[in-house]
């Protein structure tokens, strides 16, 4: 838990707005380091090979943002003009910036996953045929966890199902694993496994594991050298980048361990919520550290109900025009969760609030 003059403020916008913990800093600052961009920053070198090593895979690279090395992926594995199958909420298809297609030269191929999570009885009717005259497929995009479904979660059953009819007819699989480790968490596996079919991973250390900054994107040798060209083009050089590395080292080591933390807040959150008149929401379905609910019954919008909230010190995101998303993390502590809860009942004006046991 990080504590400073802000910790009166109760910041559930995102797993993203964490501050780096002591031990991170202190590796910060005595990190070894040299220029990235020729290989010899020995930090960014031991994040990498760890990194790899985790994830079972011959190697890895330490790219800027989970955006970054989504797109990195999308270039890596299709041409300009191709396709990108994803579900229509993806993180990869709405919080991207259309980079895929600015960038990559690719197009979204959507569909509507229950829970966001994609079956291939879903993907197959999108794959094109091979001809001439349309976009041809270049990849499948998978999320886990999603975002815009709470938090919702593949399991390396519906994963590798998904990769093995898509091997049979020649297709990539990227995983957007920006928290990965949520998902590993939940449900009591490693990373490794939960990914070991999929072509390439994408994964955040600045998000539930609690580094300031970047990503890594994890696949074969072959794979990251591709990568590691086209994180040049889009400017991710980052020279001495050890300083970087050494806290998501610490990360990557330390963070996992804590997660189901996050999760048990996350669950006490949506029980709390459930007991406020005016708001929907189904505890059962937090599964990871993501709860979103409704606030139509309340009469306000998402935007007014954050407002309220930001009054009172507790900072929470809409995603809809009655929807609110709140992202439990390392720094935000049981209490702070019970004050979300009390101050939501107060700024929607007299709801109850439920024990939250």
């Amino acid at each position: 838990m990080n504590t400073d003059s802000s910790s009166r403020i109760v910041d559930l916008r995102s797993d993203t707005v964490t501050r780096p913990t002591p031990a991170m800093r202190r590796a910060m600052a005595e990190a070894e380091v040299g220029d990235d961009v020729y290989g010899e920053d020995p930090t960014v070198n031991r994040l990498q090979q760890r990194a790899a090593e985790i994830f079972g895979r011959e190697a890895a690279l330490f790219v800027a943002s989970g955006c970054m090395g989504n797109l990195i992926a999308v270039k890596t594995w299709a041409r300009p003009g191709m396709e990108v199958i994803c579900d229509e909420r993806g993180h990869v298809n709405n919080f991207e910036l259309a980079s895929m297609s600015a960038i990559a030269g690719c197009m979204p191929r959507t569909v509507a996953a229950p829970d966001g999570i994609l079956s291939w009885d879903l993907i197959e009717p999108l794959i094109r045929p091979k001809n001439y005259y349309t976009s041809q497929t270049g990849l499948i995009s998978l999320e886990n966890t999603h975002n815009m479904h709470g938090g919702s979660v593949y399991t390396r059953e519906q994963t590798e199902a998904i990769c093995e009819h898509a091997q049979a007819v020649g297709l990539p699989v990227h995983m957007d694993g920006a928290r990965i480790f949520n998902a590993a968490v939940a449900l009591g596996c490693e990373v490794a496994a939960l990914t070991q079919m999929c072509d390439s991973v994408m994964f955040c250390l600045s998000k539930g594991l609690g580094a300031p900054v970047g990503s890594m994107l994890v696949g074969t040798r072959g794979f990251i050298e591709k990568a590691r060209v086209t994180r040049k083009m889009l400017g991710g050089g980052m020279r001495q980048a050890g300083v970087l590395a050494a806290a998501g080292l610490v990360a990557l080591e330390e963070s996992p361990k804590r997660l189901h933390c996050d999760h048990e807040n996350a669950r006490r959150l949506a029980e709390g919520l459930a007991g406020i008149k005016g708001v929907t929401v189904d505890p059962a379905e937090v599964v990871t550290n993501i709860v979103i609910f409704d606030v139509r019954a309340a009469g306000k919008t998402a935007a007014e109900a954050s407002a309220d909230l930001r009054s009172r010190d507790v900072l929470a995101n809409p995603t809809g025009k009655y929807t609110i998303r709140m992202v439990t993390h390392c720094d935000v502590d049981r209490a702070g969760i019970d004050r979300a809860i009390a101050e939501m009942a107060s700024a929607l004006r007299g709801g109850s609030v439920a024990s939250g046991g």
